[in-house]
């Protein structure tokens, strides 16, 4: 857990565009997704229960390292000190909490195209052949055990 501890207390000492990159949302954004599942994990525990091993920062930080570099559940564990399962159980909490929400969806595909300013690229792919060891005439080791046999 004192690793765990230490991966939040890093992020708060980086700079803002550090902090961008490294955990993939903008710090007021973590901070607005933190408030959100502490709303709703204080709504999910009004009559008590066990208190989560990981905080909600490093809950969130769990689902956000799954979702950009998509990590195994047993690295996520291994890194945050839980199980396996209990990675798993985090993220699709966290995930369903943050869509339930509503306030941190990406619009829609219709959206996008009513948007004027959109700029569409478009890229022209081909295939290209793959390079290949070029046949040689020499015989090969095993060609040349044989022929001894």
């Amino acid at each position: 857990m004192r690793e765990v501890e230490n991966k939040y207390e890093k992020s708060k000492k980086l700079s803002e565009e550090n902090f961008k990159r490294l955990i993939g949302v903008k710090r007021k954004t973590f901070e607005a997704m933190v408030a959100e599942l502490r709303t709703a994990y204080e709504d999910k525990h009004k009559r008590g229960g066990r208190k989560p091993k990981l905080s909600m920062e490093n809950q969130l930080m769990l689902a956000l390292e799954y979702w950009r570099q998509y990590l195994t559940f047993a690295e996520l564990g291994f890194n945050y000190e839980v199980s396996e399962s209990a990675a798993h159980a985090i993220t699709v909490w966290v995930e369903n909490t943050l869509i339930k929400c509503g306030r941190f969806s990406l619009p829609g595909k219709k959206a996008l195209l009513e948007d004027s300013d959109l700029q569409i690229v478009l890229l022209d792919v081909m295939e290209s052949p793959v390079e290949r060891p070029k046949k040689s005439k020499k015989p090969t080791i095993q060609a040349k055990r044989k022929s001894t046999q």
